[in-house]
């Protein structure tokens, strides 16, 4: 495939995937396999696709800190904790085979579908109390650490089911949650995004042109989430889930 050919390919399917991710996480989902679809070598297009993601996450986080939809406690010590977790989930994956945990998922992604869709004030109210600071940081701690274990192990759906922790768990509304979210993903994807260009695994004459269109897309999809709220990210909670069973179920009865 030529040049012009792969940036057509690409570059609509990055922007759609930062306009998800922005409000709900799971873009990767859909830019990774954009980039290999396109004809890039899987490590190439794992690099290439972190120049993207992480711009344009870096775009929605600044719009979500304008908007004063983080909470910065809260999510620097998820970040932190993320940073901690990541390479210990790394080491598990070359130990185990992560299939189990495919399974599992497999399981678990239908059961979070059906109570997101009949619990129907998910996310609507933040229930956190304010005055215990120790707690939310024990818990937002925990949370980062599981989901950076779990990053690094697996992988795909990081940021939404770390925005359902933030809600379900800590007490957030899905708007500071996913706010939360792009702050952790934000840290764990510059780490990635250093490392793969320092290693010369990004193709800039591809990278720079989807980061301009995932920057679009995440400044979007953080803009809906943001006026939209329950009504936009829940309807976006579902389709990432649905992505998610057909690609766990694809890696692992056809790929």
């Amino acid at each position: 495939m030529d040049f012009i050919k792969m940036l057509i390919v690409i570059c609509p399917l990055v922007f759609l995937a930062g306009l998800i991710d922005a409000m709900v996480g799971g873009g990767g989902i859909i830019s990774l396999p954009a980039y290999m679809v396109a004809g890039l070598p899987p490590h190439l297009a794992t690099g290439t696709n972190k120049c993207s993601s992480t711009f344009g996450t870096l775009l929605s986080t600044f719009r979500f800190m304008k908007n004063k939809k983080i909470h910065y406690i809260a999510a620097f010590t998820s970040a932190g904790a993320a940073l901690v977790g990541s390479p210990l989930g790394a080491m598990i994956n070359m130990v185990i085979d992560e299939r189990y945990l495919s399974y599992t998922m497999l399981v678990l992604l239908p059961i979070i579908a059906i109570f997101l869709l009949f619990k129907k004030d998910f996310g609507e109210n933040e229930s956190l109390q304010e005055e215990n600071r120790v707690k939310v940081i024990v818990l937002s701690i925990l949370s980062g650490f599981i989901i950076g274990i779990y990053d690094g192990f697996f992988g795909p759906g990081t940021g939404t089911f770390l925005i359902l922790i933030y809600t379900g768990i800590i007490g957030f509304d899905l708007i500071t949650a996913s706010g939360n979210a792009k702050v952790v993903n934000l840290a764990s994807n510059v780490a990635a995004f250093i490392t793969f260009a320092l290693h010369g695994k990004i193709v800039w004459s591809i990278g720079i042109p989807a980061a301009l269109f995932g920057i679009a897309g995440n400044w979007i999809g953080a803009g809906l989430a943001i006026k939209g709220g329950k009504k936009i990210i829940r309807p976006m909670f579902m389709l990432v889930l649905a992505l998610l069973m057909i690609k766990i179920g694809y890696d692992l009865f056809l790929a």
